[in-house]
Parts: structure tokens; C-alpha cells; sequence
């Protein structure tokens, strides 16, 4: 998928336009929006908890039946400001804790994804257990979706003013997310990272529900599925 600086929704690759964000990024992140965005997470995470408890009780004997343990993946990511913490999902793919090989980005049809794994996937119950993850105060509803430190590392090493996105508290969907969906390689990345950016610049209410009415339009699109 291409895309151009005019898209709406889209940081270009424009010096002007992106110089600017890291500060703008500074003074929005300070905002009283922030404050009212992180009572507005504890809010519905409190709410739903009762709710994805119960999924959670009814998928774990599912998950244990035909996949095994563990039932939880855990995975250390990079948020707010660079830090790194442990992002926590259902688990998906077959156990690889007891080989070397590291975690790279999940492609279409990835064969570790297992048959369980790709239904939980497609109705993205795998990603409740981040309500943990909010609670806490590392992630956030609506924001940037965090990467793995070594991903990261190449990342900014490639990609110019990737290392913006972290101005702001990586989010459980995003304007990248449902505006393009995953990232399988570094072009690819470079592709969301203009939204992201676009994100960060534009960071405020308006755009945080414009995101939640789309996540829940495209929310069973097996395009935004890996």
C-alpha cells in the first residue's frame, strides 16, 4: 500500500512537518488531557474487568486443552519514553520458550500461529489481558501499538523520527491500526510509522474517538488479522 504526504490522516516525509513533533509531543503529553485519558482507561478497564474475566476463565481450559501451557504470552515491549515493560495476551502460537530463535514480526498465515490461536486472533480476544497493562499505567486504550526493544532498535536505526512515537503511551488500537493494520517488515513500518506520527501531532480527544468508532467498524476484518 502506498501512500502520499497529502492523505488525510498521513505525516509525509516532509522535514518541516516532522521537526516539530518531538516538542509538540512534549507539551500535548503534559496536557490535561492526559490526566483525563488515563481516569477515562481505569474507568473501562474497572468496568469491563468482570466481563473479560469470565472470557478469560471459559478460554483457559480451551487454550490448555489444545495448545498446553502456558496460557498467557508475555513479551517485553517499549512505551512511554523509551521504557521497556511486559505486554501480556493470550497465548497464539505453538510454545517456542524452549528454543533460541527470537520474535520477529508476525506475517500473513504465520505458520506458529496455531488453529485456536488464529479464531482468537480474528476476534482479538487474545489481546484482553492488556486491560492488565493499562491498569498499570503502561499502556492506554488508543495510542500507537508498542514493538518488541530489538524490533525497535532496528527501527530507529532506519526509520527517521521513529523514535517519536514513544511521546506518547502505545495503545491497546491506534490511528496506524485501523487506518493501515499490521506491519510484517520495515517498509511496511515506515508506511504506519506516518500515521503514528500523525497521531502524536494530533494527539487530543477528537482524534482518540474518531479511532474508537473505526476500531469497532473494522474490528472482525481479517486485514487487520496476522
Amino acid at each position: 500500500m502506498s501512500k502520499s504526504a497529502s492523505v488525510p490522516g498521513f505525516v509525509g516525509g516532509d522535514q518541516s512537518e516532522t521537526a516539530e513533533l518531538g516538542a509538540h509531543a512534549a507539551t500535548r503529553e503534559s496536557a490535561v488531557y492526559v490526566r483525563v485519558k488515563r481516569v477515562f482507561d481505569l474507568l473501562v478497564c474497572i468496568s469491563a474487568s468482570p466481563a473479560v474475566l469470565m472470557i478469560i476463565a471459559f478460554l483457559t481450559p480451551l487454550i490448555l486443552l489444545f495448545m498446553g501451557p502456558p496460557i498467557f504470552f508475555c513479551q517485553p515491549r517499549v512505551g512511554l519514553n523509551g521504557r521497556t515493560f511486559r505486554m501480556f495476551k493470550l497465548r497464539t502460537m505453538v510454545n517456542t520458550s524452549s528454543t533460541a530463535r527470537p520474535s520477529g514480526a508476525t506475517i500473513v498465515g504465520d505458520p506458529r500461529v496455531t488453529r485456536l490461536g488464529r479464531l482468537l486472533r480474528r476476534s482479538h480476544l487474545d489481546e484482553l489481558p492488556q486491560l492488565w497493562n493499562i491498569l498499570n499505567g503502561e499502556m492506554t486504550l488508543i495510542g500507537p501499538r508498542p514493538e518488541q526493544p530489538h524490533l525497535v532498535k532496528n527501527y530507529i536505526k532506519l526509520l527517521p523520527n521513529y523514535e517519536l512515537r514513544h511521546s506518547v503511551r502505545p495503545g491497546l488500537s491506534g490511528w496506524a491500526q485501523v487506518r493501515y493494520g499490521y506491519a510484517a517488515d520495515v517498509n511496511e513500518t515506515g508506511v504506519k510509522l506516518r500515521y503514528d506520527l500523525y497521531y502524536v501531532k494530533n494527539f487530543g480527544i477528537a482524534l482518540d474517538i474518531k479511532i474508537a468508532l473505526l476500531t469497532v467498524l473494522v474490528f472482525m476484518n481479517r486485514r487487520y488479522v496476522r
